[in-house]
């Protein structure tokens, strides 16, 4: 063990060699003080873990106590004290401290203090333990805990650095486990990770660990292991949640989601190591879930990219949605070329200026739920465009995209309702889109809504229409005036008849039901003349008549002077 000296005292020479036996058999922090000389000796983990740097330093209580927590540091420096002027021998006391994350630690430290022959204080050791590492195995599972997981990382990090064998880390999580404890009771949720707990020993590989970490998730040593061997490993976890599980004649379904990493190639150390785990465990859940994540490179910038991409929503968002910006694409009248209405679409802009793509901010938005707010406020700024522009063509109508999240949320229709009266729009000028992909299953509860709004004249869509694994069930249950169809059908319908038939067949099906569509991605006129006299549609929407642009561009190149005719 090396030391970086500030040099040490003749007494701390003496007992190094045993100072160094005792902190590398154990994960406790350690040190000793000689008063004589002023010099304190720390083991390395407590130097490492702590921020303090040099395992010899001087005075112990400078290093130490900016460390401690405020409303621990009183009862702190009274124990300094009663150290330094030797008023008491043993010590036995908790407090907390800051490591080197910025995070406050329970700790219990024990200590002794001997005195010379003067009676003064002469040498003081003492000991520091995590009050959460004193508990080595989860109280549900019965499998060793985070801490020894941690322990256990940190020692097949350290033999690899002797034997040059790597291995992998697998994060596991159990996907929907809270709807299982909201469906049922702890007491059912606890029984499920017993149970699970028992499948996944069951599958341990041979030389792997097991050990349970926090709410519902598990973690897996593979030492020696490769790609393969962990593929293997998910599978056989994936034959075994795959299906249908009882505990005490009660069903229950639950898959499992996994992020693995490699070491030393994603970290030599475990904090580095644990947080490319958890990346990689929150991709697999964000990708679909019940899917192994083998973190990559190029991946784990992305999810670095997006953490601090929600860093900065975040503050936009509390900043009264500042950076957030409305861009209208028109809707055409399919036979006429006449300008009907617009969509409102989302844009964001960094505060270095730089726009993102939907595509990377709005999952995110959803993801957190900062789409609630977000969301107000898209309805309130569309609903005044519309009325300003309504008082120019006054059928206009504006559509308003509306996520699942968003129909999740017991406050959005009436919100809704109250923003449209309050502005003073005509109902019959607001349409409500939903992505067919996004729709959730409480069909009762979603036409109830969309029943009142289509009673006083708003608009429901269904947008994106064939890009869902179910389009006609939702086609079946949703009540809607518009189907949108995605922008897939018609990128090749130049090329490809059966494209233009199925097109086709879906514009008459909604019609022999009541049911009017826009056809989404129309960029050339020969892919325009198809889908409207072949097709039929009603209405178009792409670039042939214009991109998403500023309110101020659309109102200049649509609405200016009269113009309405978009063809």
């Amino acid at each position: 063990m090396k030391h970086k000296k500030k040099k040490l005292s003749p007494l701390l020479e003496k007992i190094l060699f045993y100072f160094d036996v005792l902190q590398e058999s154990s994960e406790a922090y350690y040190f000793v003080i000689d008063f004589s000389a002023g010099i304190t000796l720390l083991s390395q983990r407590m130097a490492e873990d702590f921020g303090i740097g040099d395992t010899v330093i001087g005075s112990l209580a400078d290093a130490w106590l900016p460390l401690v927590h405020p409303k621990d540091l009183p009862r702190v420096k009274e124990i300094d004290d009663e150290i330094r002027f030797g008023s008491k021998d043993r010590f036995n006391v908790e407090y907390r401290s800051k490591d080197k994350y910025g995070e406050y630690v329970w700790m219990r430290v024990t200590g002794k203090l001997l005195r010379d022959s003067d009676g003064q204080p002469h040498f003081f050791g003492g000991i520091l333990n995590p009050l959460d590492r004193l508990n080595q195995a989860d109280g549900v599972t019965g499998l060793l805990n985070k801490w020894q997981f941690e322990m256990a990382v940190n020692r097949v990090l350290k033999a690899q650095a002797h034997n040059g064998v790597g291995g992998r880390i697998m994060l596991l999580g159990l996907d929907n486990f809270r709807a299982i404890n909201e469906a049922n009771n702890r007491s059912f949720g606890d029984a499920v990770l017993r149970m699970t707990a028992r499948q996944l020993l069951n599958i341990l590989p041979d030389g792997a660990m097991l050990y349970k970490l926090d709410s519902d998730e598990f973690g897996m040593i593979l030492p020696g292991a490769r790609a393969v061997q962990v593929t293997q490993v998910f599978n056989a976890i994936q034959a075994c949640m795959s299906r249908q599980q009882f505990i005490d004649g009660k069903p229950y379904f639950c898959t499992m989601s996994a992020g693995t990493v490699a070491y030393p190639e994603d970290g030599k150390e475990y904090y580095k190591l644990f947080k490319h785990a958890e990346a990689a465990l929150v991709l697999a859940k964000r990708g679909g879930k019940n899917q192994n994540v083998i973190l990559t490179h190029e991946q784990y910038n992305r999810y670095v990219r997006s953490m601090a991409m929600r860093d900065l929503l975040k503050v936009s968002v509390e900043n009264g949605c500042e950076g957030f910006q409305l861009f209208y694409q028109p809707q055409i009248e399919a036979r006429t070329k006449r300008l009907i209405g617009a969509e409102a679409l989302l844009r964001w802009k960094k505060p270095d200026g730089k726009m993102v793509s939907p595509m990377e901010f709005i999952p995110i938005l959803e993801e957190t739920k900062m789409i609630l707010p977000v969301g107000r406020w898209i309805v309130e700024e569309a609903l005044k465009t519309c009325k300003k522009w309504s008082e120019i063509v006054p059928d206009f109508k504006m559509s308003i995209n509306v996520s699942s999240v968003q129909i999740k949320d017991m406050e959005f229709f009436p919100f809704v309702r109250e923003a449209i009266h309050r502005i003073g729009v005509p109902p019959k000028s607001v349409t409500l889109e939903l992505t067919e992909s996004t729709i959730v299953s409480d069909w009762n509860f979603i036409n109830r809504q969309f029943n009142e709004f289509r009673d006083q004249g708003v608009q429901i869509a269904m947008d994106d229409f064939g890009t869902g694994y179910s389009s006609l069930a939702y086609l079946k249950n949703l009540s809607c005036d518009i189907v949108k169809v995605d922008r897939e059908f018609v990128k090749n319908i130049l090329d490809n008849d059966f494209d233009t038939r199925l097109v086709e067949y879906t514009v008459t099906l909604c019609r022999s039901i009541g049911i009017r569509t826009c056809i989404e991605g129309v960029e050339e006129n020969e892919v325009y003349e198809i889908v409207t006299n072949r097709c039929g549609a009603d209405y178009i929407q792409g670039y042939l008549f214009g991109r998403p642009v500023s309110e101020d561009d659309f109102h200049e190149t649509y609405l200016k002077e009269g113009v309405h005719d978009a063809g």
